[in-house]
Formats: structure tokens, sequence, C-alpha cells
């Protein structure tokens, strides 16, 4: 979706936010700068912000040294783009986290610190996917061990699941 150019309403404390243009980027982010902190992005926005080597340095300046409204974290939240229910989310397998996200138009709100903290999670993209990986094999490991084994008696060659399992297994 593209990026909204309307005023969007805080989903968590109902006060307008802020366009901030991010020129690195060429997209306006939506901060709740007189209000609670928190941050809006449209659908694929998220994902320029997310590591630590990616530039906030102007999504902090935005919100250095002010004082926010507390808000209840753990109220439903409305999408202040599409109006549809934000669903409550962990940001990564380490379950710490909880941000909202709107499976209608893609847009996902953190509040306040959120950005900042779901960043300290991991160095890499490499390795937040690792830790997928860990956390699928864990989940169903012994299982796909066993499809990998029914599988390569029907298809030797590597499959998704084969390249999954040598990536885990390090085999």
């Amino acid at each position: 979706m593209a990026d909204t150019l309307k005023t969007l309403k805080c989903p968590a404390c109902g006060k307008d936010m802020e366009k901030v243009f991010i020129p690195s980027e060429g997209i306006n982010l939506d901060i709740c700068t007189d209000g609670c902190g928190g941050i809006y992005f449209d659908n694929r926005e998220f994902e320029n912000f997310d590591e630590k080597n990616e530039d906030i340095s102007r999504i902090l300046e935005k919100i250095e040294g002010k004082e926010f409204i507390k808000v209840d974290e753990k109220q439903n939240r409305v999408c202040p783009n599409c109006g549809a229910n934000m669903v409550k989310n962990c940001s990564s397998v380490k379950q710490t986290i909880q941000i909202d996200e709107c499976y209608s138009c893609g847009g996902k709100f953190l509040d306040k610190d959120e950005l900042v903290k779901i960043r300290e999670e991991y160095d890499t993209a490499e390795e937040r996917d690792e830790d997928i990986l860990r956390f699928v094999y864990k989940q169903v490991g012994h299982d796909l061990a066993e499809l990998e084994k029914r599988h390569s008696e029907i298809v030797p060659h590597r499959t998704i699941v084969r390249k999954l399992f040598y990536k885990i297994t390090g085999l």
C-alpha cells in the first residue's frame, strides 16, 4: 500500500500523528509526537527501520526529550489507515515485544520505545532468520525429520524441506 498523505489519528491515544519525512527512504512516517510517542508504519515501511544498521536518527529527533502520555499497551487498537481491527503479534520468535499489525492494509503500530527494543533483539537479519529456523525446528523438528526421511526416498534431490533440514542441523 502506498504511503498515506492523510493525517492519521493515533490508535493508542487518539491524538493527531505528525508526518515525518525520512529522506533516505523517501517516505513519511506517522509519529504521535504530541501524545504517546507511538509510530505507525504503512505496509512494508517497517522493514526499513528494524535493523541496527538502518538509520532511525530522524525518528529519534522527533521524540527526543519529550514527555509522552502513558497508554494501555494491552488495549485493542484500530488501524488509523483503514479502520480495521489490529492484531497483537510478537515482533520475533523471542516473544518479548508485542506490536499491533493490520491484516487488512499491512500497517504496523509500535508503542513508544518498541522500535529501539526490536532493533536490540538481533544484530542482523541473518541472525533473526537463524533464530526463526531454530524455533521452527524446535517446534516441528521431529515431524520435519521424519517427513524429510520419507520425502528423500521419493525425491532424492534437495527440496525446500531438505534445505531447511540441512540449514538447521548443519549436516
